[in-house]
């Protein structure tokens, strides 16, 4: 009998004493993608996403060559029937020679639950559509951090793109422009398929500083062109805020922003805390960028500092997931706190590996510790489904030859339903 054929990547994968090792082949390195100059009227909106803002409402995010376009956004439950609109307001920067498009920002609502909206931005151009996410659960979110723009990249949106997300998070790392300006007008027009039909919420890397001492500010590009909810949370930087979806309470953290314990992060991240209502809330995830606990080679230690000060407020909050990005690769971890085993603490899972430019960080420290239960250097994506007040679904997808291939999973039940942990 003649063997099936094998995809040119292969793997195979041993259960150890302490969890899974895979050892698989990964297929060769892509390189970046190329994009041919875009030919669109200095009117046209360009390099649309959308953000959630507070309850029921919806930042449109768009870009023009001209700044004679309103910054309105006109929207309805129809095709072309637009009964509503919002108006907005333009930002732009300047990074040395490079001077951006118009950025327009414009919230709008209030929206319904669950429902599709169509909505053409500036009075002008194409329209587009998206689906708020439910008010209750299930609620799905597709997880991936460190994406760039290679034909691995373009591989792992695909991906993502079959899911039936509600909402996307991203830790970080989003265009890796790396001081070159033009690089994020090409990551807008990349992902604009995605985020202009389902809200992505993101926070910085270290790839989004682009400080160049005596001539620019940090974040200055990923400030004006990502604009996230950190206002209507009670941050004063964009580069930590929170946002609450159906039953769920997310905290984005900065990595790069100060976290001493004098510090306005901080603070912030101690009142936001004790503001939280698990009844209706139940679940609470944390996700921010350098991985706290990494048993991969890379950027070992990175994260430390900031476990060091924020770790005991996560664990006393009973968080029950932390999403990390960073080490390009995957790796899942068990529940912890200060670094052992607890059952009352978060899982921790590092997603850096949505098809970057810098390639996988292939070498983990050996021997495997007690506390990682699944690590692969190989891009991918996560999918990640609350079902209800207690139970979540965890699924790590591999780019296979250009297929998902689920991976790793796991059932997740929420801290604030164990009755280990409801007595801390």
């Amino acid at each position: 009998m003649a063997m099936a054929s094998m995809p040119a990547a292969s793997v195979f994968c041993v259960l150890l004493y302490f969890g899974y090792a895979c050892a698989y082949v990964r297929p060769p390195a892509r390189s970046m993608l190329s994009f041919s100059h875009h030919s669109a009227s200095d009117t046209d909106p360009q390099q649309v996403h959308i953000s959630l803002v507070g309850e029921n409402y919806m930042r449109i995010t768009w870009v023009t060559k001209s700044n004679d376009v309103p910054s309105a956004v006109e929207y309805g439950t129809s095709p072309g029937a637009y009964i509503s609109s919002a108006e907005g307001e333009i930002t732009k920067y300047s990074y040395m020679l490079y001077k951006s498009g118009y950025i327009h920002h414009t919230v709008i609502g209030p929206l319904e639950a669950d429902k599709t909206y169509y909505y053409r931005c500036g009075g002008y151009g194409p329209e587009y559509s998206f689906k708020t996410p439910p008010s209750q659960f299930p609620i799905s979110f597709a997880v991936v951090g460190d994406l760039g723009q290679t034909e691995w990249t373009s591989s792992t949106l695909e991906h993502i793109q079959n899911f039936k997300y509600d909402v996307l998070l991203l830790p970080g790392d989003l265009a890796y422009a790396d001081y070159r300006q033009h690089l994020w007008d090409s990551f807008g027009h990349l992902v604009e398929p995605l985020a202009s039909s389902r809200p992505w919420m993101v926070t910085e890397g270290n790839h989004e500083i682009e400080k160049l001492p005596l001539f620019t500010r940090s974040f200055d590009a990923f400030n004006a062109r990502w604009r996230m909810p950190f206002e209507e949370s009670g941050s004063k930087s964009n580069l930590y805020y929170s946002f609450e979806v159906a039953g769920v309470h997310i905290i984005m953290l900065g990595s790069y922003a100060e976290y001493g314990k004098n510090s306005d992060q901080y603070k912030w991240l101690q009142a936001n805390l004790s503001k939280i209502d698990r009844r209706r809330t139940p679940w609470l995830i944390v996700i921010f960028h350098a991985p706290w606990y990494n048993s991969n080679t890379a950027h070992q230690g990175e994260g430390d500092d900031m476990m060091a000060a924020m770790e005991p407020l996560l664990y006393a909050a009973k968080v029950d997931m932390v999403f990390a990005g960073h080490v390009h690769a995957y790796e899942r971890f068990t529940r912890v706190y200060r670094r052992n085993i607890n059952p009352c603490g978060a899982i921790h899972i590092t997603i850096g590996d949505g098809g970057n430019k810098e390639g996988l960080a292939s070498e983990f420290s050996d021997p495997h510790p007690q506390w990682s239960l699944f690590r692969e250097a190989s891009f991918g994506h996560g999918e990640l489904t609350i079902y209800n007040i207690s139970h979540a679904h965890w699924s790590w997808h591999r780019n296979d030859d250009d297929r998902p291939v689920e991976v790793d999973e796991v059932w997740i039940t929420s801290l604030i339903n164990s009755k280990t942990c409801t007595n801390m």
